[in-house]
């Protein structure tokens, strides 16, 4: 489920990763590890690892903008507890939720290629599979979207990404779409903190039933 450090999986990734290690030393560098348990009930997908946020952090959507949002939305809605600090080692804790990425290391310019969803597809795959207790996922932007249909083996045509949209694309499974919570998207007002909040509230609503 989750890459080696050294994944040679994706060269392009692999030279980036590189230079990183070179650059920043100190830095995590690596295949971002999922957080959270295998027996949440909420499985959220994000795009990629930020260069500055998880690659350098080592946990999803942690040390960048884009974690604010995020976190503190879960906190709200009980899919997690503790406050978000940007770090690690901040103490915060998932509840019934585990955050991965459809692609496992940082790309150059936050920019996913084809290949780079080819090769790391197979891990989202087994980590969807190794969720037993798995009843919503939450993908955070179109390509997140897209390779989370692909992991489940599911045609997009009929599922067809915009925010705020609900999805079963199999029986008992709910797939949530919302915008990504970039920097770039709340500054732009494409995203706001109500508009996230109602995608995560339908889920939480979801998960009651």
């Amino acid at each position: 489920m989750t890459p080696e450090r050294d994944c040679p999986r994706c060269p392009r990734l692999v030279a980036y990763r590189a230079e990183y290690r070179a650059r920043e030393p100190g830095w995590f560098n690596a295949p971002v590890p999922s957080f959270g348990g295998l027996d949440a009930a909420l499985l959220v997908v994000g795009q990629a690892p930020g260069v500055n946020g998880a690659n350098r952090t080592g946990r999803p959507f942690t040390g960048d903008y884009a974690g604010v949002l995020l976190y503190n939305t879960l906190v709200k809605f009980g899919f997690a507890r503790g406050e978000y600090q940007e770090r690690a080692d901040d103490g915060l804790v998932l509840v019934n939720c585990r955050i991965t990425n459809a692609v496992r290391c940082a790309p150059p310019q936050h920019k996913v290629e084809t290949a780079d969803k080819a090769s790391c597809n197979p891990f989202l795959q087994a980590e969807i599979a190794a969720m037993p207790n798995l009843r919503a996922i939450l993908a955070l932007g179109g390509i997140s979207h897209l390779m989370t249909l692909k992991a489940l083996g599911v045609k997009a045509a009929g599922h067809v990404f915009a925010h705020g949209a609900l999805h079963e694309p199999r029986a008992g499974l709910l797939l949530a779409d919302s915008y990504h919570v970039s920097r770039y998207n709340t500054s732009t007002k494409r995203l706001n903190a109500a508009m996230f909040e109602q995608v995560v509230g339908d889920i939480k609503g979801f998960l009651r039933a």
